[in-house]
């Protein structure tokens, strides 16, 4: 992908919709679905899957970097996350950890209130880079 200005926003919407339809969610009925573009241009995409032991469920942004990684790994460059009506979500601090992880700050993110860099929603952002940084 050429970057932000090359995303088709709409696409990765609709993508992300699509796999909120698929979620399993028959304790909160609270699906998500959330779809992302990779750096080489894959549409990837994950919803939550629930589990009846609460804590051990998995959120769609959990899928979606294990979608990444399957298909070859790379980069997250652009993430969009959708409820059940298809409304924007802003992912949790937990999902935006993950997300920086696999996109770093310059992958964008659609938000309640419109496209963001991850360094904008997880400014001083804890990352790899700070794990040597404490080694002796």
């Amino acid at each position: 992908m050429a970057g932000p200005a090359a995303t088709d926003w709409q696409r990765l919407r609709e993508a992300a919709v699509e796999a909120m339809e698929r979620a399993y969610a028959p304790y909160s009925n609270f699906p998500v679905g959330v779809a992302g573009y990779a750096d080489d241009g894959r549409l990837l995409s994950g919803c939550n899957v629930e589990n009846a032991s609460y804590a051990v469920g998995l959120c769609a942004e959990c899928g979606l970097i294990s979608d990444l990684v399957r298909s070859g790994g790379g980069r997250l460059v652009a993430v969009w996350c959708v409820d059940a009506r298809g409304e924007t979500l802003m992912p949790c601090g937990r999902c935006r950890q993950l997300l920086w992880e696999h996109g770093g700050p310059q992958c964008r993110i659609q938000t309640p209130e419109g496209e963001r860099g991850l360094a904008e929603i997880l400014p001083q952002a804890f990352g790899a880079d700070d794990l040597t940084k404490g080694a002796p």
